[in-house]
């Protein structure tokens, strides 16, 4: 059984994350309807950065920049940061996110979707140090406008 998580975090932590019903597949139609559940999350979660309009959404999928994303984007005022798709680096998702869900999870068998679903958001208790990391690397990667420092140690 597989099964498809969405999610959406700064380095405090998750935001918003749901778990894609089986059989959907994830279209600019139900995307859109994703990006309306987020931002009620940051409206509840982060009321700092939704009153004074500065949370900006990083999203290097091609599939995502539909004009009908882009569209719903520009109505509601949601800057996206620019970033080309496949940027190791600074792919937070690539870099943590998914590759620990998946060792954690590997090898287990689960009969059911709430099996899946109830295991894995036990994962995300234990991610903010994995965030940490991953904002340290951005930032590095930042300072050394982009040069190469993978091995490196962070500070």
């Amino acid at each position: 059984m597989k099964v498809m998580l969405v999610v959406f975090f700064d380095w405090h932590g998750v935001i918003h994350y749901e778990f894609v019903p089986h059989g959907q597949t994830v279209n600019k139609k139900f995307y859109v309807a994703v990006l309306k559940r987020l931002r009620e999350a940051v409206r509840r979660k982060r009321p700092q950065l939704w009153m004074n309009q500065s949370w900006v959404l990083h999203d290097n999928s091609p599939a995502h920049s539909s004009f009908l994303v882009r569209n719903f984007l520009a109505k509601n005022e949601t800057t996206v940061v620019p970033q080309p798709p496949y940027s190791l680096d600074l792919a937070p998702v690539d870099f943590f996110l998914f590759p620990k869900l998946k060792s954690t999870l590997k090898g287990h068998r689960f009969d059911t979707f709430d099996e899946i679903q109830k295991n894995s958001m036990e994962l995300f208790i234990i991610l903010k140090e994995a965030f940490q990391s991953w904002h340290k690397c951005w930032e590095r990667c930042v300072a050394s406008e982009g040069n190469y420092f993978e091995g490196d140690k962070l500070e």
